[in-house]
C-alpha cells in the first residue's frame, strides 16, 4: 500500500487526527502529511501512506492556497476562533482601505510565529509556553505572498471580510490577517479557514473521512508520480533506472539539464516516479529513491 490521500479535513479535528485514522483505516503505521493544519480550519490535507512519507518534503515546500474569513476589531489569544477574546475595539474603515493594506502584504514579508503555533524555541514548542502563560521573543521569518485578494467585506463595528491567499510554506494566515488590521489600527481574528490547494493539488479531487471509512483507503490513493506532478520531470530508460536504484548518477543531456531547476522527478518510461533528487552540472543526483 504506497500511495497519497487527498483529504478534506473536517472542522475539529487536528492533522495528526486525521493521519491517526489513515493509519488505522490502512492497518499501517508509515503515514504523515504534507503541512499542518489547525483545528478549527478545513481543507486540503495530503497524507502519504507507506514508504512515500520521505517524499513529503518536496509536497510541504510547493505553494498552499487558502480562502480564509476574519472578523476585525476582535482580537483572542491565538489568533482564531479558537482562543480567547483579549481585546474588543469598534473599526472604522472601508473596503478600499482594507485593499490598499492587503496590498502591502503581497510579495516577501517576515512574519512574526504566534505564541499558540508548533514552532519551536529552545526545544520547546510555542503552544507549550503558552498555556503555561508564558509569552517570548520569537524572531521574525520569511514567507512568500503570491497572492493575496479581498473576496468580501461587510462593514460595521466590527467588520468581517474574507479572502484568497495564496503562500509559500510557513506562513500563518492567522498571523497574515492580524498585521493587515495592526495597519488598519486595530486587531483580527480568524473566523474561518480554508485549504483549497497545495501546489496543483486540489481539495474539490479531495476525499472525506467518511468516504474513506466506506470505500477503504487503496480506492483514493494518488501515485507517487501524480502527487508530484508539480515538479520538474526527467524520464529515464531501463539502464539509467538500473543505475539510480543502485545509487549511481546519471548524466542529462546538455539540452535538457538546463530547464532542471529545484527538486526534478525521475519517471521510468511508464510513467511510474522511481526517484527525485537535483541536477548539478548535467548530472542528476537522486536523494529519494521510491523503487
Amino acid at each position: 500500500m504506497i500511495g497519497f490521500l487527498l483529504v478534506d479535513k473536517p472542522a475539529g479535528w487536528t492533522s495528526h487526527d486525521v493521519v491517526a485514522k489513515v493509519r488505522r483505516l490502512a492497518g499501517i503505521k508509515k503515514v504523515g502529511h504534507a503541512g499542518t493544519l489547525d483545528p478549527m480550519a478545513t481543507g486540503l490535507l495530503v497524507v502519504a501512506v507507506g514508504p512515500v512519507t520521505r517524499l513529503l518534503r518536496f509536497l510541504q515546500d510547493l505553494t498552499k492556497t487558502y480562502v480564509a474569513e476574519a472578523t476585525f476589531g476582535i482580537a483572542t489569544d491565538s489568533l482564531d476562533a479558537d482562543g480567547e477574546v483579549i481585546s474588543t475595539q469598534p473599526m472604522d474603515f472601508d473596503r478600499v482601505a482594507l485593499e490598499s493594506a492587503v496590498a502591502k502584504f503581497v510579495g516577501d514579508i517576515e512574519q512574526i510565529p504566534p505564541m499558540v503555533s508548533a514552532v519551536k524555541v529552545d526545544g520547546r514548542k510555542l503552544y507549550e509556553l503558552a498555556r503555561e502563560g508564558k509569552e517570548i521573543e520569537r524572531q521574525p521569518r520569511p514567507v512568500s505572498i503570491y497572492q493575496f485578494d479581498v473576496l468580501g467585506f461587510e462593514p460595521g463595528e466590527h467588520p468581517v471580510a474574507s479572502f484568497r491567499i495564496r503562500s509559500s510554506k510557513g506562513t500563518y494566515v492567522r498571523t497574515l490577517v492580524d498585521d493587515v488590521a495592526q495597519v488598519l489600527g486595530g486587531r483580527a481574528h480568524l473566523t474561518g479557514l480554508r485549504r483549497t490547494a497545495n501546489g496543483s493539488l486540489s481539495v474539490a479531487d479531495a476525499s472525506t473521512i467518511e468516504t474513506l471509512e466506506t470505500d477503504g483507503v487503496v480506492a483514493h490513493l494518488l501515485s507517487p508520480a501524480a502527487a508530484l506532478a508539480d515538479l520538474a520531470s526527467y524520464v529515464v530508460g531501463a539502464e539509467e533506472a538500473a543505475a539510480i536504484v543502485h545509487g549511481r548518477q546519471i548524466q542529462v543531456p546538455e539540452s535538457l539539464a538546463e530547464s532542471l531547476v529545484g527538486p526534478i522527478a525521475a519517471v521510468k518510461e511508464g510513467g511510474d516516479l522511481l526517484a527525485v533528487g537535483e541536477c548539478e552540472e548535467g548530472w542528476f543526483k537522486s536523494s529519494v529513491v521510491v523503487q
